[in-house]
C-alpha cells in the first residue's frame, strides 16, 4: 500500500475537521501527497491567504498521514497529476456538482491514462468556508487591511477596482461576484473618488469637500467592508497639509492615495484643456511625494503619482520624464491619465514605461477609452484598472428615472419594477 500514491489538493489556509477527514481517508489508500495551492491560486479563488505558502506548507507537513507537500500552481489539478501520476485522487464530493465539476471531469480523464482512480469522500456537513472566510476578513485589523493592496499586487499582479461613495456602494463592491469560466470574478479593491464623494454630497468637484468630511465617508465604507481602499487625493493640497492627510489615511487603514501633479483650483481632468488647469513643476511635485513618504509610519501605505501630461497636451516625453522623476522621489506607483478615446496614448506609454529599470505598479482609469478590455490593458503592462465613477453615474440615472415616473403617473405603483421590494430592502443589510 505504501507504494501507492494518493493526491489531495487543498488551500490549507483554514484547516478544519473536514480537511482532516479527507487526509485520514486518503492515508488509508497509500502515501498522501498534498498539492498545496500557491498564494497566487488562493488569491484568485477567494481572498489573500492569511498565511503564506511556506507557512501553510509547514502546517500541512505536520499533519499525521501527510507524506509530502508540493506546490499546485493552478486551480486545475491536471498539471500536477500528469507529473506524479497518482494511483488515487481524493477530494470531497463538493466537486461532483456545481462550478468545480469541470475540474473533476478533467482529473478523471487525466488519470485514465495510467489507470488511476478518483475517490470522492462525502462532503463534511456543517463547514462553510464562505462563512469562515468572511469571519477571517472581518476579524482583520487595520494593519492587515492597509497592507492588503501591496500583497495583492505582489501576488495577483492585475487588479480590478470599482468606485464606492458610501456604505451601500461599498457593500456592492464588496459582495458583487460572478462565476465566469469556472472562476469566481469579483472586485479586488474600492476607489473613493473625490468626484463621486462630492457629487453624492451635492457639491462641485473642486476640492470643496475637506479631508475631515472625506474621512467620514471612508469610515462609513470601512465599517461595513473589508477590501482595500484607494483614495483619490486630488492634488494633495499644500505639502504641509498633505503630510497630515497621509498620516490620517494610514492610521484608519487606507491602502493608498493617488495624487495628481496639478496646482491651483482643481478642475476635473475629463474637461481636458477646455478648462484652465496648471501642472505642477517636476521639482515641486517630487517634493510633495518625498514629504508624504517621510510622513508615513509603515511600509504598507502607498503614494501613487498621477501624471496629467497627456491630459494637458504636454506630450509623451514629458509624461515619461515625470514618471521617472516621481519614481526616483519615492512614488509607490504611477497613474497615467488620458482622455484619448482610442486608448493609443495609454498603450504607447505602457510600452515605454515597461522598459524602465525601476518600474513600479502602473494604474489606469479607462473612463474615456472604456471600450478596451481589462485584459488588453493588463497584457500591455497595467497592474490596476480603476472603474472610477460608474456606481454614482448609474445610480443617479436610475433614481432620476424613478422620480420622473412618479411625477408622470401621479403614483408610485408604476415604478415598482424599478425598485427593490420592501422585503428586499428591509433584509438587504445583514443584521
Amino acid at each position: 500500500m505504501q507504494e501507492r500514491k494518493v493526491y489531495v489538493a487543498m488551500c490549507g489556509d483554514i484547516i478544519h475537521y473536514g480537511h482532516i477527514n479527507i487526509i485520514n481517508e486518503a492515508a488509508k489508500l497509500g502515501k498522501v501527497i498534498v498539492g498545496l495551492h500557491t498564494d497566487k491560486v488562493v488569491a484568485s479563488l477567494m481572498r489573500l491567504p492569511v498565511l503564506t505558502y511556506e507557512e501553510r506548507k509547514k502546517v500541512i507537513e505536520n499533519i499525521k498521514g501527510v507524506s509530502q507537500v508540493i506546490p499546485q500552481d493552478t486551480y486545475d489539478q491536471v498539471p500536477n497529476l500528469c507529473k506524479i501520476k497518482p494511483d488515487y485522487v481524493v477530494h470531497g464530493t463538493d466537486w461532483c456538482h456545481g462550478p468545480d465539476k469541470y475540474l473533476r471531469d478533467r482529473a478523471e480523464e487525466a488519470v485514465k491514462e495510467w489507470g488511476g482512480k478518483i475517490v470522492d469522500i462525502p462532503y463534511t456537513e456543517g463547514v462553510s468556508l464562505d462563512k469562515l472566510n468572511d469571519l477571517i476578513l472581518r476579524m482583520g485589523t487595520t494593519d492587515v487591511r492597509r497592507a492588503a493592496l501591496r500583497r495583492m499586487i505582489a501576488i495577483r499582479k492585475h487588479l480590478t477596482v470599482l468606485e464606492a461613495h458610501n456604505g451601500l456602494t461599498g457593500l456592492i463592491v464588496e459582495k458583487t461576484a460572478i462565476q465566469k469560466e469556472g472562476r469566481k470574478r469579483e472586485f479586488d479593491a474600492m476607489w473613493v473618488s473625490s468626484l463621486c464623494d462630492s457629487t453624492a454630497k451635492g457639491k462641485p468637484d473642486i476640492e470643496l469637500v475637506d479631508v475631515t468630511s472625506r474621512l467620514n465617508t471612508i469610515n462609513e465604507i470601512m465599517e461595513v467592508t473589508t477590501k482595500p481602499i484607494i483614495v483619490d487625493g486630488d492634488t494633495g493640497g499644500k505639502i504641509e497639509h498633505f503630510t497630515y492627510t497621509v498620516k490620517s489615511l494610514e492610521r484608519v487603514g487606507v491602502s493608498a492615495i493617488i495624487i495628481e501633479d496639478k496646482i491651483g483650483l482643481k478642475k476635473n481632468s475629463l474637461f481636458g484643456t477646455s478648462a484652465k488647469q496648471t501642472q505642477d513643476t517636476i521639482e515641486g511635485f517630487c517634493d510633495k511625494i518625498r514629504a508624504g513618504k517621510a510622513a508615513q509610519m509603515t511600509e504598507d501605505f502607498m503614494i501613487i503619482a498621477r501624471i496629467e501630461s497627456l491630459i494637458l497636451k504636454q506630450g509623451m516625453e514629458d509624461a515619461l520624464t515625470r514618471a521617472k522623476a516621481y519614481i526616483e522621489a519615492g512614488a509607490d506607483g504611477i497613474m497615467i491619465h488620458s482622455i484619448d478615446k482610442t486608448g493609443a496614448e495609454i498603450f504607447e506609454f505602457c510600452e515605454k514605461f515597461n522598459q524602465f529599470p525601476n518600474r513600479v505598479p502602473l494604474v489606469v482609469v479607462p473612463t474615456a477609452y472604456n471600450q478596451i478590455y481589462e485584459q488588453q490593458l493588463f497584457d500591455a503592462g497595467v497592474n490596476i484598472v480603476i472603474h472610477a465613477n460608474h456606481l454614482i453615474r448609474s445610480g443617479y440615472k436610475a433614481m432620476q428615472a424613478c422620480a420622473l415616473n412618479i411625477l408622470e403617473h401621479e403614483r408610485s405603483y408604476d415604478c415598482n419594477d424599478m425598485c427593490l421590494s420592501i422585503k428586499e430592502i428591509l433584509t438587504l443589510i445583514d443584521e
